[in-house]
């Protein structure tokens, strides 16, 4: 059975993981992608990044983190629950 951490170590990692692909389906691409849809297709003059984009650089690169640091802690406790 189940603990109540190794429960909430899983709803973590499900939400950092719906989080993280949306995170990473707004990042602008090459082709625009779907962060056109939201206003991030339209070519600067400028070269360098926005604040907006250093900032979903930033946020996601944490959310990579939580996720990592979930699967680790959820793969340990399993382990040892077996």
């Amino acid at each position: 059975m189940m603990s109540v951490l190794s429960w909430s170590l899983l709803i973590i990692l499900l939400l950092s993981s719906a989080i993280l692909i949306l995170m990473v389906l707004l990042h602008k691409g090459k082709g625009g992608g779907l962060s056109s849809m939201f206003g991030g297709g339209m070519s600067s003059v400028a070269s360098g990044s926005t604040v907006a984009e250093k900032n979903l650089t930033r946020i996601t690169i944490g959310v990579g983190i939580i996720w990592f640091a979930s699967i680790i802690a959820f793969g340990l406790i399993m382990r040892t629950m077996v």
